[in-house]
């Protein structure tokens, strides 16, 4: 199977676990059947708007959806009967290293869900602890051997927090980080992870400020023969004019071809509805409403 991906992707993600269930609903600890089913039936709502959405008009098989196993109840079966694609998190939530969720089960779980890509959310700093960066390495290279033996596609998701060092050197503005120190670190770390022979298909990334950096990080996804490899931008829970921009300077960038975004969509009018100040059907069109001006910034900037 050829590597990469050929075709735009604008994924909704919602696959957050730990964050959502305390954030939300302040749950701490594993939560309870009702718990669960109050957490699922919050989720499945930003499904609904997302349905809302290919209703007026987003395309079935390009528009994505990013979903857990634990929380996600029959979303993903639903993705799959509208023709959506799917995406399902194979990591642990809420862990700084990379850590199996189902532990030496993972094949099972991805094999009985069939989802279109396999996602990991990974924190990777290249001048991080070498023995944690190795550890990472090594789980991740199983992982990347099982999917391209069984011809599955892998999405990774790549954030690169700040070393305290490196922070002090930017005078401790994060802003000054993800702009001037941020782009090289991105892209020395997606170069340590091809080294390890960790063959993703789909680089899901923080937003970058300048285009010339979309292009140096998509020139080293393709490197060495990696012609067909692409990336999505992520939306980091950011406002709409911080992640109008990131999309902006990619959109145009060949080797870019859609996004990811979750809290910056579905976060203010979920919690609306959760907290009762606005009906369901109410907060199904406002997400509806988000993700689709996502996809107008970003074909705008892309000159469709």
């Amino acid at each position: 199977m050829q590597l990469g991906y050929d075709d735009k992707l604008y994924i909704l993600a919602f696959d957050h676990r730990g964050s959502f269930q305390k954030k939300f609903f302040g749950i701490e600890g594993a939560p309870d059947p009702e718990q669960t089913a109050t957490i699922a039936d919050a989720k499945h709502l930003i499904f609904e708007g997302l349905e809302r959405a290919v209703s007026q008009g987003a395309k079935a098989p390009i528009t994505g959806v990013l979903v857990d196993e634990q929380f996600g109840s029959s979303v993903p079966r639903e993705a799959r009967e509208g023709g959506l694609k799917l995406a399902m998190p194979a990591e642990r939530s809420g862990q700084n290293m990379f850590d199996f969720e189902y532990g030496e089960d993972f094949g099972e779980h991805i094999e009985r869900f069939d989802p279109d890509f396999t996602k990991v959310l990974v924190r990777y700093n290249a001048d991080g602890d070498r023995a944690e960066n190795d550890q990472q390495l090594a789980k991740l290279k199983r992982l990347s051997d099982w999917l391209k033996q069984r011809e599955r596609k892998f999405l990774f998701e790549l954030l690169v927090p700040a070393e305290p060092s490196q922070l002090e050197s930017v005078g401790g503005d994060s802003e000054r980080y993800d702009s001037e120190l941020r782009p090289e670190l991105m892209r020395r770390a997606i170069a340590e992870i091809q080294d390890a022979a960790i063959e993703v298909d789909v680089w899901k990334i923080e937003g970058v400020d300048a285009r010339s950096d979309c292009e140096m990080l998509v020139e080293q996804a393709r490197s060495g023969g990696r012609d067909g490899v692409v990336c999505v931008v992520l939306g980091r829970g950011a406002d709409d004019a911080k992640v109008d921009h990131w999309l902006t300077q990619a959109a145009p960038v060949e080797g870019f071809v859609g996004f990811a975004i979750g809290r910056s969509i579905w976060w203010d009018p979920l919690k609306a509805y959760v907290d009762g100040k606005i009906e369901r059907a109410a907060a199904a069109a406002k997400i509806s409403e988000n993700y689709m001006r996502f996809i107008e910034v970003y074909e705008r900037a892309e000159g469709v």
